[in-house]
Formats: C-alpha cells, sequence, structure tokens
C-alpha cells in the first residue's frame, strides 16, 4: 500500500501534467496553387506539426497541379499531343487511378462531367490564367468541335496504358483535378496523424474532425450578390464543392458566358447558377457539381441519384432553391422570400 504522501504527490504531478498542456488551437495559412487561393487551417496542440501539416498539404496540390495542367507545360499536355497523334500512352498507378475515377464519374454522369473537351473550352478562350476577352466563338467553330463528340467512353485505360479511338479526345480536368488534388491532400493529413482540418481552394474544400468542440462552418457564396446565402456545419469526414457561373467568365454584348460549357450542345450551360454538393469524397463532389449545374433544374434529381450524391443544392436563374430532402437538414439559409422546392426522398 502506496503511503498517503505518495498518491498526494502523484496527484499533484499529473494535475501539472494536465495543466502545462496546451490547449489546441487553429493553425491557418494561405496557398496560392490550383488557379486559386488555399487556405488551410489545422486544429492541433503543437505548432510545428501543425506547420508541418501544411506542407504536406502544399506539396500534394502543387505536384498534382503540375501533373494534371491543361494548358501550362505539364504531362497532361503531352499526354494531350500523344492522343491527337493516336498514340498509345504508358501511365504510371498514380495517373491510372486519377483516370479511372475520372470515367467512372463521367460514366455516371451521362457524360454530363466530360473532361475531354478541352479543345472546347479552350475555343471559349478559357485555356488562360486571364479572363477571356472579346466575342464567343463562332458557331462553325463549336459545330466543328461537336461533330468529333469526344468522350470519356473513347478511353481505353489499363493498369500501364492509356489510349483512345477519337483523335478529338483532350483532357481538362478543371472539374475533377481540384477535388482530386484535395482528396489526396487530407488522406496524406490522415496518416500524418492530424484528426482536425479543413483544406479551403477557393469555397471548395474538404473537412475532417472539428474545430474544437464546434464542427467546421462554411459560407456558401451568393450566386448574384455580396455574402453568402447559405451555411453548413460539416459532420466529420466532408466535402462541400460548388460551381457557379459566377467563378470563370467574360461579358460581350451585354450576355456573360462562363467556363461551365455544356458539351452537347458547346455553350455554356445557363439553367442554372449555382449548384452545391456535399460528399464524403472531394473529387466527387467536384465532378458531380459540374455535371448537376449542366443537367439543370429538370434532369439534375436523375444525375444526382446515377453520381450517388444525395446532398444537393441547385439555384436555377430566378433564384429558386431546389434541394434534396437530406440537404433540407444541413443547409442553414441566410436569405428570407425565397422560393425551395424539395425532390425526392431520404433516401
Amino acid at each position: 500500500m502506496k503511503p498517503r504522501w505518495l498518491n498526494l504527490l502523484l496527484i499533484a504531478t499529473l494535475g501539472l501534467t494536465a495543466c502545462s498542456e496546451a490547449p489546441p488551437q487553429v493553425h491557418k495559412a494561405k496557398l496560392f496553387t490550383l488557379g486559386t487561393l488555399v487556405d488551410v487551417s489545422v486544429l492541433h496542440q503543437d505548432k510545428a506539426t501543425a506547420q508541418q501539416a501544411v506542407t504536406i498539404v502544399e506539396t500534394e496540390l502543387a505536384t498534382i497541379n503540375r501533373q494534371w495542367h491543361a494548358w501550362r507545360d505539364s504531362p497532361l499536355t503531352l499526354i494531350n499531343q500523344q492522343l491527337a497523334q493516336g498514340k498509345t500512352v504508358t501511365i504510371d498507378s498514380t495517373s491510372h487511378h486519377f483516370l479511372q475515377q475520372a470515367q467512372t464519374l463521367a460514366a455516371n454522369s451521362d457524360q454530363l462531367f466530360n473532361p475531354t473537351i478541352g479543345s472546347l473550352v479552350e475555343q471559349w478562350g478559357f485555356h488562360n490564367d486571364e479572363r477571356p476577352d472579346g466575342a464567343p466563338p463562332a458557331k462553325e467553330r463549336i459545330d466543328a468541335e461537336l461533330k468529333q463528340a469526344p468522350s470519356m467512353a473513347n478511353i481505353t485505360l489499363t493498369k500501364t496504358t492509356l489510349a483512345s479511338n477519337n483523335s478529338a479526345v483532350q483532357f481538362d480536368f478543371g472539374a475533377f483535378g481540384k477535388g482530386y488534388a484535395i482528396d489526396r491532400a487530407v488522406e496524406k493529413l490522415k496518416l500524418a496523424g492530424i484528426k482536425n482540418a479543413i483544406v479551403n481552394a477557393g469555397g471548395d474544400l474538404r473537412a475532417i474532425g472539428s474545430k474544437g468542440d464546434r464542427p467546421w462552418r462554411i459560407g456558401v457564396r451568393h450566386p448574384t450578390a455580396a455574402g453568402v446565402i447559405a451555411s453548413i456545419e460539416t459532420d466529420g469526414d466532408e466535402s462541400v464543392f460548388t460551381s457557379g457561373n459566377y467563378e470563370r467568365f467574360f461579358d460581350f454584348d451585354g450576355s456573360r458566358y462562363h467556363h461551365i460549357i455544356d458539351p452537347r450542345n458547346g455553350y455554356p450551360a445557363n439553367d442554372a447558377v449555382s449548384v452545391t454538393v456535399i460528399h464524403n469524397n472531394a473529387a466527387t463532389a467536384d465532378a458531380a457539381a459540374t455535371a448537376l449545374f449542366i443537367a439543370g433544374t429538370t434532369q439534375w434529381p436523375q444525375i444526382a441519384k446515377q453520381m450517388g450524391v444525395d446532398e444537393v443544392m441547385l439555384i436555377g436563374n430566378d433564384l429558386t432553391i431546389y434541394m434534396t430532402k437530406k440537404m433540407t437538414r444541413r443547409i442553414h439559409l441566410e436569405i428570407d422570400d425565397v422560393q425551395i422546392k424539395i425532390i425526392g426522398d431520404d433516401t
């Protein structure tokens, strides 16, 4: 039996240890990659560990950006050159995983998410770091692109090779690469022992854990006015992605032309102004937000079902808000006097 003084000493020592442990702090950093400002927040007691986590994120995002950049010299631009020449391309296991996931998402979206229309996107002037300036492309040029009808269905993948039976295939992973990169970065954070963090790339993000005793709280940008239209509190490990007609665009003769091109007609999709998707996989949320934006107010529920996403908010041109029933439990609207249409059931 321990002497009473020893028990008191142990209690005092434990108390000192508990008091000396610093409470977790949110450590923040800003990076510029993936063509946007990336905010990284890590909740951790140790500043050095948090800084190491930021380095992990920065390295992973930059690596994927270099690999899959659509218009700067990159391994992707070389792949596009080889496919245009009808060549079979040798790929590594990482590229195979990337392309396989993109191909599956494209098929599930009925090719509304179509990362093979890079040439069409370039015609619209969006293969540039600067905003396009001038008139939209002539109808004849758009029709010529559509006639070739590239899609991910043209792609044949093995574990080591990539081939296409359509020389018009030109990859542009602008609606997938950001999500994929965020997924990779967050998975590496988990491997490094980070349990609470958020990686936010221009409003598209994945969060893990919580902000202390509170969930991470996310604002959804208002598509036609300053400020936010809604907010979301994340639940564990989740991604929130939004596609909107306000992100990259140019105006000409009183009309706005944005970067979300409908592969069916070659023009910017015009039946929505914003789509927000919550999913546990950032790449899926990224591709789905684009596909559902293109699907518009009538087709989006079916495409969402096919893509396996059940937390969706679509805002129409008249600012009518369409939501899945599950999304109604996640969204806190920050505006009044808005028409809301609930689609589907809880399944």
